[in-house]
């Protein structure tokens, strides 16, 4: 498998993780469980509001390039998750006035973000593991 293969590979392991977690996000506020932790937004599930979250999943799916857990996709992927949810709680929430963790927002929002994150790790990371013929030696 070439590198522009497994470049664009990963990226689509993230687009689909980013899909699940978008997806976990919005049933979350569609069913009031974000409302109970605290946060009162309530986003429309639109093209405008899917389209960023799936190239933001997209970017972190490059990730998987690196060599970390290689022969364990699914823990790989919630291992990696840590990292968007650091970003959003203590880069993208701060930046968005919303505090550190994102507790402007309520106190349940680092709880709602590590939760939404550990769906993209899954998806992404079963994705991966499913779909990169490296991982078992299936192609040089």
């Amino acid at each position: 498998m070439s590198l522009l293969q497994r470049i664009a590979l990963a990226y689509l392991a993230g687009t689909i993780g980013g899909l699940a977690n978008s997806l976990m996000n919005w049933a979350g506020f569609a069913s009031g469980l974000a409302q109970l932790l605290g946060n009162p937004l309530v986003p429309a599930f639109t093209a405008a509001w899917l389209y960023p979250r799936l190239v933001w999943g997209g970017l972190w799916g490059l990730l998987f390039l690196t060599p970390f857990m290689t022969e364990r996709p699914v823990v790989r992927g919630l291992v990696l998750s840590a990292l968007p949810s650091a970003a959003m709680l203590f880069l993208f929430l701060p930046m968005q006035g919303q505090g550190i963790l994102g507790l402007e927002m309520g106190y349940g929002t680092p709880l709602f973000v590590i939760a939404c994150n550990l769906a993209w790790g899954l998806f992404a990371g079963f994705f991966w593991g499913l779909m990169n013929p490296l991982r078992r030696g299936r192609a040089r």
